[in-house]
């Protein structure tokens, strides 16, 4: 299998197919966070009932999901860095990114507190439960507390991916700029030694497990930017991790889509013993040594189904087309509206009293439809437009390359 990476300015396919792919997982797992017992905005009184039978397929994307969005992202970044420059790089992910999270926070994200405190603690709420008395306060800042719970608002919510992208892409260009610094006064370009195809199965999942044994117990996931530590360890080194498949480490993408097979059936497998460990110890404190070896279960799943995406990605996402195009162009701004739209359509359809299952994939199918019909809504609206992600419609695409080595494989 040889290598043949395309030059910087090169379009990838398969990169816009693994952000399609993942907003695809990502809509029906918020939908999930509505009956499983796990915390969340709004909850369904069918919870209770529902959850043992939805929480283990929730498994099956939670411990890779948002790891391989990350590691897109910085692959991504670094073909932008390529072709931009440092300041470019950020020019753009400043524009793409800090525009969206403020409209988000003071407009889309609103509605999803407001039916928080409306489901949980009404009583928080001012003028009876008005929207637009509730939207002022909310603008104004400050928590709605009771007893020692807070909602601090304004909230980022679902976007809080928006920031944590944009400061790993600023100080990847930061760095990189060190680095171009300290090449120019040596002899020549320095390469990083290459990896066996072998080693990529497991090696780079040793930082998350590291990570997840000695961060995760004092630091646990809060999504707030300042003291998020375990979660900035496990996606700034995927990000780094995406970056740097671009250069010194492009034998991941090899690898990838090489092991792909190896990788989805480890990843099944990792997902099997995961399912049977939380079922069997739902009640139960499982003993710290089996605690420690589950962790290190978990981050090895999510490195394999990581792979097995990369790899597969590069199988079916080849060349790039018109369907390819608009699926990519709308990802961004269906991204932003899909909370929201969740948890308005679970209030909507509350007074029906549908089953779980009919419920359900009527939310999956008309959080699709909505989002879709926002951003064909907004998408001819410029001063809207850049505030939901959608990008103005460049005069001309670049075409497709992939690896070589995908098109005999």
């Amino acid at each position: 299998m040889t290598s043949s990476f395309p030059p910087p300015a090169a379009r990838l396919a398969y990169l816009d197919g693994l952000r399609v792919v993942a907003l695809l997982l990502l809509i029906p797992y918020h939908v999930g966070m509505y009956y499983v017992s796990w915390d969340w905005h709004v909850k369904s009184p069918l919870s209770a009932v529902v959850a043992p039978l939805v929480e283990p397929f929730m498994l099956l994307s939670s411990p890779w999901r948002l790891g391989l969005l990350f590691l897109v992202a910085g692959a991504a970044s670094q073909i932008l860095h390529a072709r931009r420059g440092g300041w470019g790089l950020v020019r753009e992910r400043s524009q793409r990114l800090l525009l969206p999270l403020v409209f988000g926070m003071l407009v889309i994200v609103p509605p999803q507190a407001y039916f928080e405190l409306r489901t949980q603690a009404p009583q928080l709420l001012p003028s009876g439960g008005d929207y637009f008395a509730f939207w002022a306060a909310y603008l104004r800042g400050g928590p709605f507390c009771q007893a020692q719970e807070c909602l601090t608002v304004p909230t980022w919510n679902h976007l809080w991916f928006l920031p944590y992208l944009w400061l790993y892409a600023v100080l990847a260009a930061a760095f990189s700029a060190v680095a171009a610094c300290r090449a120019a006064g040596s002899e020549g370009p320095q390469r990083g030694a290459r990896l066996p195809a072998w080693a990529w199965l497991l090696l780079p999942a040793l930082p998350l497990m590291l990570f997840r044994w000695v961060l995760l117990p004092s630091f646990p996931s809060t999504h707030d930017l300042v003291s998020d530590f375990y979660n900035h360890a496990q996606y700034g080194y995927l990000f780094a991790l995406g970056w740097l498949s671009r250069g010194v480490a492009a034998g991941l993408w090899e690898a990838a889509l090489r092991w792909r097979w190896q990788c989805l059936g480890l990843a099944v497998l990792a997902w099997g013993l995961l399912v049977h460990y939380f079922q069997a110890y739902e009640a139960l404190e499982p003993p710290a040594a089996l605690r420690q070896l589950m962790r290190g279960v978990w981050c090895l799943m999510a490195w394999w189904a990581i792979l097995a995406a990369c790899g597969w990605a590069q199988r079916f996402f080849w060349r790039d087309g018109p369907v390819m195009r608009a699926l990519a162009g709308a990802v961004f701004c269906v991204y932003v509206f899909h909370q929201t739209v969740i948890v308005g359509l679970t209030q909507v359809l509350a007074p029906a009293q549908l089953g779980a299952a009919q419920e359900a994939l009527l939310l999956i199918a008309l959080t699709f439809v909505v989002s879709g019909l926002a951003y064909l809504l907004l998408r001819g609206i410029p001063g809207l437009r850049a505030c939901v992600g959608i990008q103005p419609k460049a005069p001309g695409r670049m075409k497709s390359s992939v690896p070589e080595g995908v098109l005999r494989k």
